[in-house]
């Protein structure tokens, strides 16, 4: 790159300023979750876990932003100390549908209530109409990085 086309301006990318704010929010998880024994992938799994059970791995590692593989890992970590149980056999197909345990629900309930505090801490300086905004335009940003026709 020259010097005449200084690529990217960091200072005004919206693009850079929201990996920062990405950045910036799961450091602040990860504090949280630490004194609880828990990753951001780990409480990401419990709480995909919460909302729609019987996910399967594929699926988890999709909505926890992470790897089959890491995502297999982690599982068999969660089922081995008793968060989670899957199957010994799949039901259908191959997929082991992964539950909850009793122990996994308790668990998740008190990193959601850590996890709850970062985001509080995260939009205090924002009112309800700004918050609102905010989710909006994120949500359009998804779509039209996911429907590359959207943002034209």
């Amino acid at each position: 790159m020259s010097q005449d086309d200084p690529g990217v301006d960091l200072e005004t990318s919206l693009g850079y300023l929201l990996k920062e704010a990405s950045s910036a929010l799961r450091v602040a998880m990860e504090a949280v979750l630490r004194p609880l024994g828990m990753t951001v992938t780990h409480y990401s799994c419990l709480e995909l876990l919460a909302q729609r059970p019987g996910l399967s791995n594929s699926e988890l590692a999709r909505g926890a932003f992470v790897t089959r593989q890491s995502m297999n890992v982690l599982l068999q970590t969660l089922e081995r100390d008793g968060y989670v149980t899957r199957p010994a056999e799949a039901p259908f197909g191959k997929v082991l549908p992964t539950r909850l345990t009793p122990r996994g629900r308790r668990s998740l309930a008190k990193a959601s209530t850590a996890v709850r505090s970062v985001e509080v801490r995260m939009l205090g300086g924002m009112t309800a109409a700004e918050q609102s905004a905010a989710y909006a335009i994120l949500q359009n940003m998804i779509r039209s990085l996911r429907d590359p026709d959207e943002g034209v």
